[in-house]
This record gives structure tokens, sequence and C-alpha cells, in this order.
């Protein structure tokens, strides 16, 4: 713990040119919150995936910003894009394209991790194969999830999985930087969803076990007392990632357990104070990597 705390200081360097924007964002959760529009990014097996999409004000079709692109949390099991409506439109209003994706979950479609990734891999690949239509900029594309979702934007990350025999495949699924939230990072009996793959698959899609030189800028935010995702998993995915050369920043919250980062949209429970940390942290560290500088 002690060698990541300097990463944590210099995650939140600066706070006060940041606060004006989350009181913004913070207002707008009062409201009936949504997308300024729904796309579909993907026809599988009759099922509509869709991109909910949060645009920058004054968006136009030929402007090439940054995007960034949320994948819900869930055990791959459950969940819902809404869940990260508030950081999409808090970053949408800092001036990214951003979108929450739907993909297919086990309660509702019957399926497991595998056909989640390939979704998530779907839908890097049709915004950056969109890009001139969205106003985006194909080469800064972020993906960005929180717990299973977090897993599924690591994978797109690393490449890993198998690609819809539908896309594009010269357009790349490869984002270009990750942000994610207590995200799972093995797959194995030492973190978290082992049971949901055969003993010979258990590191397929495991990102701690396929970490190589050349993986892209990432951001970890992380409870230190997660008692679903092990905190451990993180650390060892940052060093895996620093020794291999790449730039890596894991932020940990002291004593805070699973799904801490969300805001009041979606946990009305919370104080929001975690949501303002974490969306403060991911700004600097997109601020920093050139995502939100020269929008327009």
């Amino acid at each position: 713990m002690n060698t990541l705390r300097p990463l944590f200081a210099a995650a939140l360097l600066c706070l006060g040119t940041v606060r004006p924007v989350l009181a913004a964002g913070a207002a707008a959760v009062g409201s009936d919150l949504k997308p300024d529009r729904l796309t579909t990014y993907r026809t599988v097996d009759g099922i509509e995936l869709q991109l909910h999409t949060f645009e920058p004000s004054g968006l136009k079709p030929s402007d090439r910003r940054s995007a960034i692109v949320f994948f819900f949390g869930g055990g791959w099991s459950s969940g819902e894009a809404k869940q990260f409506y508030q950081q999409a439109r808090a970053l949408a209003d800092q001036g990214m394209v951003a979108f929450s994706a739907d993909y297919r979950v086990k309660s509702r479609n019957q399926t497991t991790p595998f056909e989640a990734v390939q979704d998530a891999r779907s839908a890097i690949r049709w915004v950056r194969a969109h890009a001139a239509t969205l106003g985006v900029d194909p080469s800064r594309i972020v993906a960005a999830g929180g717990s299973a979702g977090g897993h599924l934007a690591a994978c797109t990350g690393l490449s890993l999985g198998t690609a819809a025999k539908t896309d594009n495949l010269k357009v790349s699924s490869t984002p270009n930087a990750l942000v994610l939230f207590n995200p799972v990072l093995d797959t194995t009996a030492k973190g978290y969803g082992a049971k949901n793959f055969n003993p010979e698959q258990q590191t397929d899609l495991s990102p701690c076990h396929h970490v190589q030189k050349g993986t892209v800028p990432t951001i970890i935010f992380h409870g230190t007392a997660d008692q679903t995702v092990p905190f451990e998993n993180a650390e060892r995915f940052t060093r895996l990632m620093i020794d291999a050369g790449n730039t890596c920043v894991l932020v940990p919250f002291t004593g805070k357990d699973h799904g801490f980062f969300n805001g009041k949209f979606f946990r009305p429970s919370s104080d929001g104070t975690d949501y303002a940390q974490t969306i403060t942290g991911t700004i600097e560290f997109l601020t920093k990597h050139g995502y939100l500088s020269n929008q327009r």
C-alpha cells in the first residue's frame, strides 16, 4: 500500500479546477437524467444492443472529440446501463462524447462472460468505425466500467476474447485508455467469478494473466475493504503493468467496499463524496493523457 499512495496523491492534484463541474453535475442528478440518444450498435439473436449516448454541448459531426464507453457491473449476470449515466453526463459536460453500453448478461440472455466480452469489443469497434459521424476522434476512445463491466473494459484493452463474426475486423476494438472501478482482474479462485468458467478456461479472460508491454494507459479506483473483488488483485495488476513498462495508476479508497463509486442517481443512499472523488480523478487522468484538452 505505501508504494501506491503517491499514485493516489498524483491522481487528485487539481481538485479545485473540477469542483464547479461536479457541482453542476450533482444538480442534474435531481432531474430526470436521460441520454441524448439511443443507438443500436449490434443486433444478435434478435436482441438490439444499444449505446446510451450523452453528448457535449455544441457537438458537430465534423468534431474530433474524445469518447468514453462505460460498461455496467453485475457479475456478467445482471445490471443496466443507467449505472453510469451520472459519470457519462459529467464527462460529456467536460467535452467528451460519452456512452453507456448495453451488453448480454446471463439473467436476461443466458450468456457467459465470453459473450459479454464479445459485445464490449463490438461496442468499441462500432464507435471507432462511426467516429466520423459521431464527432469522435478514433484515436482517443476510452473504455471504462465497474466490477464485471470493469472486467469487460480491461478485456478490450488487452484484446481478450473473440470478435463477433459480423464485426468489421479492419477496425480495431482496442481502446486507447482504460478507466476501471473495482474491476474484476483475476477470474480464477484468487479473484472473482471462477464459477462462470470451465477449469480449462479459468485464465482465458483473466486480465492479470495477459498483461504485456504496450497495454494502454490505465487508472483503477478500488476500495481497500472490497469483499467482492479483492483489492489485492488491483495491486497485482498494477505491479504487472508497471513492470511491463505500461502506465497504470491505482487509486485506493481506504475502508471502502464494492460499488463505493456509484453516484446518487444510481444509488440514492450515497452521499456523493466517493463518486465526486472518482470522477475528479478520472478527469485528472484523462486531462493528463490528452483526452480532455483541445476538445472541439
